[in-house]
């Protein structure tokens, strides 16, 4: 492991990462009896006791390629954070396995075990499902990748570092408008995923918003792959574009296949377009795709630099939006702690609610009065197989 350093954080913690089964949790973390309340303020803040951080993600299943690079930016956090004096971070990370079930099980093993914060799940369909657990047991969330509406309605205690599709599509469909001179698009979303579901009601508000006639709109289920049939019904369209609310396991085939069938128009995808593995994947038929972002890896804020650098360094390959969120969520949760000097449950959602133009990875970030985060948004095309920023 290389020496570690801090990354967009102005005070210095020690971390110890824990990967463990789902189904632990029964070790007494001394949440609740005063042992995570410490002494001074901001950096001067000493805390005894480890502070109890559980990830709940997706480690297998569909969304795993999301959640394995969430995993790495969490670990890549404890790594630059591990040799600091004053606060101790004990990071559990458990697999939820893309189902809303097992997310479940995951949050109700963090609540019992006194684990001070959650980190995750992974998707927005198993965050609707899992976050109640931890709102009535009064136990703070914060989301790092959930970009549905209606997220943090679930309760007082549920914040994210993820921008929603509200806040990046409308500007992502407002340039490639103006870019292309987008006149009739084709819409395809999968119905049957809050995410994706979203993520179409918002390019449909955006596309009328921009006077783009929608000339069709097509759906599919998460679990197709083969969309030939769908996207010779859009190639007789004649679109300028085809817009499309999508995981990655979509993304990839619809995008190759679409290409086969000599559609050469940019495709403009949501949130699930936003990972490396669309141009690894994908190849050449990747290039021109659109995507609205969170995250801009071409920043050159001091933080990102060396992020990037450090991410490479580790894994060797480029960090994606989900492991820079993933990141940024320990800075976050750093400076709550430390707000309060205490790692109390309540100590740190009241911590969440003053985080005002905090800098991280992901940029200067405030969490608003709906406990969504607030930071700059970026929309991206792939361009020599990489993302590069439209315009």
């Amino acid at each position: 492991m290389r020496t570690p350093r801090i990354i967009g954080t102005t005070a210095a913690i020690t971390l110890t990462l824990t990967v463990a089964a789902c189904g632990s949790g029964d070790e007494d973390t001394g949440s609740g009896d005063g042992a995570l309340v410490g002494e001074g303020s901001g950096a001067d803040c000493q805390i005894d006791a480890a502070v109890p951080v559980g990830a709940a993600l997706s480690l297998t299943g569909g969304a795993a390629s999301y959640g394995e690079s969430q995993r790495n930016g969490l670990e890549l956090a404890v790594a630059h954070l591990n040799e600091q004096d004053g606060i101790t971070y004990e990071l559990t990370v458990e697999d939820d396995q893309t189902d809303p079930r097992q997310g479940i099980t995951v949050f109700e093993n963090f609540v019992g075990d006194d684990t001070s914060i959650i980190i995750g799940p992974t998707l927005s369909n198993g965050a609707f499902q899992a976050q109640p657990i931890a709102q009535e047991s009064g136990v703070p969330v914060l989301a790092i990748s959930n970009t549905a509406a209606g997220i943090t309605e679930q309760g007082d205690y549920i914040f994210r570092d993820s921008l929603t599709e509200a806040q990046v599509i409308p500007q992502t469909i407002a340039l490639a408008a103006e870019t292309y001179d987008l006149e009739q698009v084709v819409v395809m979303y999968s119905n049957d995923d809050a995410f994706t579901e979203s993520g179409y009601e918002v390019f449909a508000s955006s596309l009328e918003e921009e006077g783009v006639e929608v000339s069709d709109t097509l759906t599919f289920s998460v679990s197709d792959t083969d969309f030939r049939p769908l996207l010779t019904e859009a190639l007789a369209a004649e679109p300028d574009a085809l817009v499309v609310s999508g995981l990655i396991e979509a993304a990839i085939p619809l995008v190759t296949q679409a290409r086969d069938l000599g559609i050469d128009v940019p495709i403009i995808g949501g949130n699930g377009f936003n990972n490396p593995q669309l141009m690894t994947d994908a190849g050449a038929s990747a290039e021109g795709v659109v995507v609205g972002a969170a995250w801009n890896s071409t920043s050159d804020i001091p933080e990102n630099v060396e992020f990037l650098a450090a991410y490479e360094e580790e894994f060797g390959r480029a960090p994606d939006q989900f492991a820079a969120q993933a990141y940024a969520a320990m800075t976050i949760i750093d400076v709550a702690v430390r707000h309060n000097c205490s790692g109390e449950r309540d100590d740190i959602q009241d911590g969440l609610n003053n985080i005002v133009d905090l800098p991280t990875v992901l940029g200067t970030l405030t969490i608003n009065d709906d406990r969504d985060a607030e930071h700059e948004a970026v929309v991206q095309v792939v361009q020599d197989g990489a993302f590069a920023v439209l315009g």
